[in-house]
């Protein structure tokens, strides 16, 4: 079920070793395609400060979460996971993914997006995180639907 959440999932939380040495956390759309994720974001940034110093981090996605009042806790499902980022991919590859996050996102728009994607092109960086190890943690609560 955790694997599955990387499928469906509409965003997750990616963190980092800021480079003052803090902890740094953002919110980021993504994309699974075997057993890495891709990202998308502009060609310069403190996340991609942040991922040339140091580019282990860790992924954090929760799906479906119900707050149930009258028992004091919340049903939910989530996964997280741990791997190595790649900054310098291809422009084969950067293509791959972006069509996969269009895919995703906008699959009844395609044909537009394969436009959006080559307009686009040069203002646009790909990462790719390759998983090296996931965990799945989720509460459920005979009765309550999630």
């Amino acid at each position: 079920e955790a694997a599955g959440l990387l499928e469906t999932g509409e965003y997750g939380f990616l963190s980092m070793v800021g480079t003052d040495g803090f902890g740094y956390g953002i919110p980021i759309s993504f994309v699974k395609s075997g057993n890495s994720l891709y990202f998308h974001c502009a060609p310069e940034g403190y996340k991609l400060d942040c991922l040339r110093e140091n580019p282990q981090v860790s992924f954090c996605v929760v799906g479906k979460t119900r707050v149930v009042p009258h028992q004091f806790t919340t049903a939910y499902e989530s996964v997280h996971l741990f791997g190595t980022v790649r900054l310098d991919l291809s422009d084969e590859e950067r293509r791959r993914a972006l069509r996969l996050l269009v895919k995703k996102y906008s699959p009844e728009y395609e044909e537009i997006g394969e436009k959006y994607i080559e307009k686009s092109f040069h203002r646009t960086h790909i990462l790719r995180l390759d998983i090296e190890h996931l965990s799945g943690k989720c509460k459920r609560i005979k009765g309550i639907e999630q």
